[in-house]
């Protein structure tokens, strides 16, 4: 039992020191990083509206549509990455039928951008 035990001694001790240097990195962090907000730090940044206002205001959807956009678009790059290198190993009828389903993939996803942009998702003011 203990040789089989010892197999997994490496991947415990990269655990602990990952967990050792992500602890003394916070620590750090929070001892030497300058405690001096200023009004800007402390503005809206990316999501266009204050987080601690009322819970019932009504804010601006566009900023949720880019983002569901971004990872629509986001996710077609992860798809395409593993697609194109195994698409030369892949025997010649069966690298036509994905290339064709790729393509078929693809021209959904651009249908779906330009229907955003025509309806004006992407336009800010």
């Amino acid at each position: 039992m203990t040789a089989f035990l010892l197999q997994y001694l490496p991947i415990v001790i990269f655990i602990g020191i990952a967990a050792v240097i992500g602890i003394v990195f916070m620590l750090a962090a929070a001892v030497l990083a300058p405690k001096a907000p200023d009004p800007e730090k402390l503005s809206a940044y990316e999501c266009g509206f204050n987080a601690f206002d009322d819970a019932r205001m009504k804010f601006d959807v566009r900023f949720y549509l880019v983002s569901i956009l971004f990872i629509i678009f986001d996710l077609e790059v992860a798809f395409l990455f593993p697609w194109a290198v195994t698409l030369m190993k892949l025997p010649a009828d069966v690298a036509a039928y994905a290339f064709w389903s790729m393509l078929a993939f693809l021209g959904v996803l651009t249908v779906g951008f330009i229907y955003e942009w025509k309806k004006g998702a992407l336009e800010w003011e």
